[in-house]
C-alpha cells in the first residue's frame, strides 16, 4: 500500500515490487475508473479542485496523494478513499481461493471524512465487501456511483437516504440499490453503528 502522505506532489521512489508498483496501481484504478466515469483529466481537476499536471502524474505513478486528495478523487469519482488504497495495495494477479478475516487481523482499514471503513476481500474480486463504523448525525454530502451497492445494519440506529428517499434502519435491517442512485446515511440517535457494504467492482 502506498503511503497517503502531504504534499500532494510528492515525488515516487521505490523499487519494482515495493512503493513504486504500489504508486503504479493506483494510478492505472484512477484511470480506469475516471475513463468508465467519461471524465476528461481537466473535469477530474475542476471536480476535485486538484491540479490537472498532478493528476497526471498520479495516474502514470509518479506521485502520491495525501489522504485529504484521495478522499476529493474518491468522491469525485463516486469511489471511496479505502477502495482506492486496496487497488493499491492489491498485486497485480488474482488472489487465493478462500479469504479468511477476523477482526484485528491487520485486513486493510482507512479513515473516511467521517467514520472508519475495513476491507474484508482482496480488491481484484469481482465485488467489494467492507466494515464501516462511524457516529455522524450530519448527513453529509451523497454519494452516486456507476456500481450496484448493497448494506445491512450490524449494530446501531441508521438513517439512510436513497434517491431522496429517508428509512431508519435498525439491526438487520438492509438496503439495495442500483448504481447511480444517490445515497447518503448517518446515525438516527448521535450513537455509533456498524454496516456490512458490499458494492460491485468497478
Amino acid at each position: 500500500m502506498p503511503s497517503i502522505a502531504a504534499p500532494d506532489a510528492r515525488r515516487v521512489d521505490g523499487d519494482e515490487h515495493g512503493t513504486d508498483a504500489a504508486a503504479r496501481r493506483l494510478g492505472a484504478h484512477i484511470r480506469r475508473l475516471r475513463q468508465a466515469r467519461r471524465l476528461t483529466l481537466v473535469r477530474l481537476a475542476s471536480a476535485t479542485e486538484l491540479s490537472h499536471p498532478f493528476l497526471s502524474q498520479l495516474e502514470r505513478g509518479l506521485a502520491q496523494p495525501s489522504l485529504a486528495s484521495l478522499r476529493r478523487i474518491a468522491v469525485a469519482l463516486g469511489t471511496s478513499p479505502i477502495e482506492l488504497i486496496a487497488a493499491a495495495d492489491a498485486p497485480a494477479s488474482g488472489g487465493p481461493a478462500v479469504e479468511v478475516h477476523r477482526r484485528g487481523d491487520g485486513a486493510l482499514s482507512a479513515d473516511f471524512a467521517v467514520g472508519t471503513a475495513r476491507m474484508l476481500a482482496g480488491a481484484r474480486r469481482p465485488f467489494h465487501p467492507m466494515e464501516y463504523h462511524a457516529e455522524n448525525v450530519d448527513p453529509g454530502d451523497s454519494f452516486a456511483h456507476d456500481e450496484d451497492e448493497f448494506v445491512y445494519v450490524l449494530s446501531g440506529s441508521v438513517c439512510m437516504e436513497v434517491d431522496g428517499a429517508v428509512s431508519v434502519l435498525s439491526p438487520s435491517d438492509s438496503a439495495y440499490y442500483a448504481g447511480g442512485v444517490a445515497h447518503r446515511w448517518w446515525s438516527e440517535d448521535g450513537r455509533p453503528y456498524r454496516l456490512l457494504v458490499v458494492k460491485q467492482r468497478p
